[in-house]
């Protein structure tokens, strides 16, 4: 596996995210499949690992933990606070985003438990809690540094601006934000403040949450799955997006790849400093997703697929209302 620099780690080119396992896009995986995942993934060379807390309110650490705890010196861990599962009155567990200092000490506890490890090589504030002054939330994490709780710390989904006045307070390893063809948002301005402060990019839903594997039939997904409340996956946008599978499958197919390797091997084309981290449930779209490593891109493929799907030609935007009050990321006039 090819390595790439994580802030101050070094790890294989792609990782895996571990949100699939148990949230977001219907029933939870079993243990013995997400057992089978995750050591398939060490295996055959993935050392870097990415959840949170959020995931399955804790159950996608818990499920880490018990797995590859046994394994930690060969891999980078990556998990998140600052958005999480808190009991309701009736003892429901909700999604809350809290990035006060108290918080965010409390939440590393619960995931250094989960998690079996007496250390966690990144921790991302996994969402910016905007009644919170960043330097505030920033430089919580930087006390969990400075009491060896976490080797570095790590942003997700926030603007250029943001970044930087966390930089300020406190270095920042790693920003995380969802990158692909049909989401171009880093290339705005965050992805630039990157590479000015040396801060490597982490790329998630890579495949564009499955859609440039499809076609897939959008009235039947699981009532649970994320993406019915996402207004790409709508219906009527969904079936013009849909228009653009055609061409880019038959890119796919002259390059002599699958259309997942194709959509990873583009963003690993975009720069060294750019980290994918697909999510699945299933060894084999596992291995299907790293061998996007071994896929070469000519300049005037890449153009092409640049032409194809990017923010002019896919319909929709990639949250509802409520989810883009809840990031901090540049968006498209």
């Amino acid at each position: 596996m090819q390595q790439r620099q994580l802030g101050p780690f070094s790890v294989s080119a792609i990782g895996l995210g571990c949100m699939n396992i148990c949230h977001a896009y219907g029933a939870p995986a079993s243990f013995d499949e997400a057992e089978r995942l995750l050591l398939g993934a060490l295996d055959h060379g993935v050392t870097h690992f990415d959840t949170a807390a959020l995931y399955g309110f804790g159950q996608s650490e818990t499920v880490v933990g018990q797995v590859l705890s046994r394994h930690r010196s060969r891999f980078t861990l990556a998990s998140k606070c600052g958005m999480q599962g808190v009991p309701n009155a009736q003892g429901v567990n909700v999604r809350v985003i809290d990035g006060r200092p108290d918080t965010i000490q409390a939440t590393c506890e619960d995931a250094l438990k989960r998690l079996q490890t007496d250390v966690i090589d990144l921790y991302y504030l996994h969402r910016w809690d905007k009644q919170v002054p960043i330097e505030e939330s920033v430089g919580a994490l930087g006390d969990l540094v400075r009491a060896g709780k976490i080797r570095s710390i790590g942003l997700s989904e926030v603007s250029a601006g943001t970044l930087r006045k966390a930089h300020a307070e406190h270095p920042i390893a790693a920003l995380q934000t969802e990158y692909s063809l049909w989401s171009r948002n880093p290339e705005i301005a965050v992805l630039q403040a990157c590479r000015e402060l040396g801060v490597s990019f982490v790329a998630f839903s890579p495949v564009a949450r499955g859609f440039l594997c499809g076609p897939m039939d959008v009235t039947a997904l699981d009532a649970k799955d994320i993406r019915k409340t996402m207004p790409r996956f709508a219906p009527d946008n969904y079936a013009k997006n849909a228009l653009l599978l055609p061409a880019y499958h038959a890119i796919a197919a002259e390059v002599g790849c699958t259309p997942a390797q194709l959509a990873i091997a583009w963003l690993l084309h975009q720069g060294d400093d750019i980290l994918p981290i697909p999510g699945t449930r299933s060894v084999d779209h596992l291995l299907d997703d790293l061998g996007a490593v071994n896929v070469h891109l000519s300049a005037d493929v890449i153009a092409r697929l640049n032409a194809l799907i990017n923010q002019h030609t896919v319909h929709g935007d990639r949250y509802n209302a409520q989810a883009n009050s809840e990031v901090d990321t540049e968006t498209f006039a």
